[in-house]
């Protein structure tokens, strides 16, 4: 009944279509697994015990459905079913962070995938533009203005103006312009979020990397690139679209770290 009547209000409603994609696969696993509960009965324990502990092992979905959970309670609680929030207390399951690219391992994906293949044009759109897969796959050439390119972020709905880099710009001049979407199926489709991820991860393996190194980790490794060319916060933001400071501020503090590491060498070296 809760589920029901938070997927009919105006909340609900008014999330973007890809959002609500996501929320519904979420809310229906936890309708089908435990739809029979009450809402007034639920507690702390009870939650971590018959509804998280079963992802034991899948940190990612159980941070998912924890996530989902305390919407529905929120919503709970403003139709005054429930007085209090019982998943308060609840840790967070830990999840493992995607890295970044290494420079070793750009240098091997483009050895194995020259300029003029379609893998490297979507590794070349990850890394120089610094985007998430959601928006490389559906990246259009009408997109491209002079040299720069403008991208509105499906996730947060952040629209970012990024200069072309050279690179970039010498793999986009050969690549063929028959369709709106710059990369597309070997039937001329554009490619689903869920196609693109299963394609590059094929390019990744073929490239011989590892499987920890993901397509998300290009995006990693440009903030990382962009904050070892000093960069401030705000110009990675920019490029990012990042809404907070401190999103962009962990790839400063990291170069930062590094730069002052080889500093504080120099001159312990000078005073010898």
């Amino acid at each position: 009944s809760l589920i029901a009547d938070y997927m009919r209000h105006g909340t609900y409603r008014g999330l973007r279509e890809t959002t609500k994609k996501g929320y519904a696969a979420r809310l229906e696993a936890l309708r089908v697994d435990h739809g029979h509960r009450t809402v007034a009965g639920m507690t702390r324990a009870g939650i971590q015990s018959k509804i998280l502990d079963p992802y034991a092992g899948r940190p990612g979905a159980a941070h998912s459905i924890l996530k989902m959970l305390r919407i529905l309670v929120q919503h709970a609680i403003a139709r005054d079913w429930i007085k209090s929030d019982p998943t308060i207390g609840i840790k967070r399951p830990k999840l493992s962070e995607v890295r970044a690219w290494t420079d070793d391992e750009i240098a091997k994906f483009e050895r194995r995938w020259p300029v003029g293949t379609k893998e490297r044009l979507a590794f070349s759109l990850h890394l120089y533009t610094g985007q998430r897969r959601s928006d490389v796959h559906r990246m259009t050439w009408a997109d491209i203005s002079g040299d720069t390119i403008n991208v509105v972020q499906q996730k947060t709905g952040e629209r970012v103006w990024i200069a072309l880099h050279h690179d970039l710009a010498a793999v986009l001049a050969v690549a063929p312009r028959d369709h709106v979407t710059i990369l597309n199926t070997a039937f001329g489709r554009p490619f689903t979020v869920n196609g693109f991820s299963r394609w590059m991860r094929d390019a990744i393996t073929a490239a011989g990397l590892p499987l920890d190194a993901k397509p998300h980790g290009l995006r990693k490794a440009a903030g990382r690139r962009l904050a070892d060319a000093e960069c401030t916060a705000h110009e990675i933001m920019a490029v990012l679209g990042h809404r907070t400071l401190a999103e962009a501020e962990r790839y400063t503090r990291e170069a930062d770290k590094k730069r002052l590491g080889r500093a504080a060498i120099i001159k312990l070296e000078g005073q010898k």
